[in-house]
């Protein structure tokens, strides 16, 4: 049985001999299949309709090896968790459940991201270890997810997806993935957004990032101010301090005010909304952006001073 490693990952493991310019405190990890998703997401390189290389998940590789080799070598990584990223195909759920059983004598917490599966599975993944699961509803807007995603699984779909795991790990462990920069407004990020976190979901923000061989290959990535703007929002709205309604937006739906000024948003906004939100032990390195360039989500909190420089920039 074969697993696909992220590069970061498999240097920190010693699997592979180069450089990082960060380290991931996390062991990325991907099941492995000799072929493409069901599904076709427009920005991604797993997707039916992707002449991407297989080898790709965002911008970073994911070299295959033997699940044996990896399994021995994880502890040596000092990992605070795995996270397992999966490609949708048929015999899916055995490989995750097969996967969990040679992860669990670690005792390293384990996070899955994946399509739609039944409470049963979820109580299955829950007792071989998992703590959070991702959900990649991926797009904002409900007016594009159709378009964007072609998915076997509807927008309604993955909100009961998100129920189900809430209900089977409880408040927080579903961690909703949204990407910012796929042709949504603001004002429909800003609402998906809420609508997790009022059902007891978390949110996992990511940038979008246009890969060669996708069907976005030719789009363009979010903005670094417009990226954010929306951080400071997840963050008000993630800690109560603020609702959709409080913010001001112009008529095309763009953020455009928080309604509090930037004296007291720099009193309540910690360097830390800027780096990595994710399953806890999360740090993402260089997942969405290339090292040369100031990351949407730096892989450790970028300081205090760099709280005022973004409000300045962005209000």
């Amino acid at each position: 049985m074969k697993i696909r490693v992220s590069y970061g990952t498999a240097i920190e493991m010693g699997l592979i001999k180069a450089r990082m310019l960060a380290r991931p405190t996390t062991a990325y990890l991907m099941t492995y299949h000799d072929g493409r998703c069901r599904n076709n997401c427009a920005f991604c390189p797993q997707a039916r309709g992707s002449e991407a290389d297989l080898r790709r998940l965002s911008r970073i590789t994911w070299p295959a090896f033997d699940v044996e080799e990896v399994v021995k070598n994880l502890p040596a990584g000092g990992f605070a968790r795995i996270c397992l990223q999966t490609v949708d195909y048929p015999s899916l759920v055995s490989d995750v459940i097969e996967l969990l059983d040679l992860f669990q004598p670690l005792g390293i917490p384990v996070s899955v991201s994946i399509t739609p599966v039944d409470r049963g599975t979820l109580m299955e993944f829950k007792s071989r270890g998992v703590d959070y699961i991702g959900v990649g509803l991926d797009v904002a807007s409900e007016r594009l997810y159709p378009e964007i995603k072609e998915s076997l699984y509807s927008w309604d779909d993955m909100w009961r997806f998100t129920k189900d795991v809430i209900d089977v790990f409880g408040d927080g462990k579903a961690l909703v993935h949204v990407i910012v920069g796929l042709g949504e407004t603001d004002k429909e990020l800003i609402g998906t957004i809420e609508r997790a976190y009022s059902m007891g979901a978390w949110v996992s923000l990511f940038a979008f990032t246009p890969i060669r061989g996708t069907r976005l290959e030719n789009a363009e990535p979010p903005s670094l101010a417009r990226y954010r703007r929306i951080q400071v929002a997840h963050y008000l709205i993630k800690e109560g301090l603020a609702a959709p309604e409080d913010f001001e937006f112009d008529e095309k739906g763009s953020l455009v005010g928080f309604g509090i000024d930037v004296d007291e948003l720099a009193s309540v906004i910690p360097p830390e909304i800027f780096a990595t939100h994710g399953c806890p032990g999360c740090n993402r390195p260089y997942y969405n952006e290339r090292p040369k360039k100031e990351p949407y989500n730096f892989p450790k909190s970028p300081g205090k001073d760099y709280v005022r420089r973004v409000l300045q920039s962005i209000l």
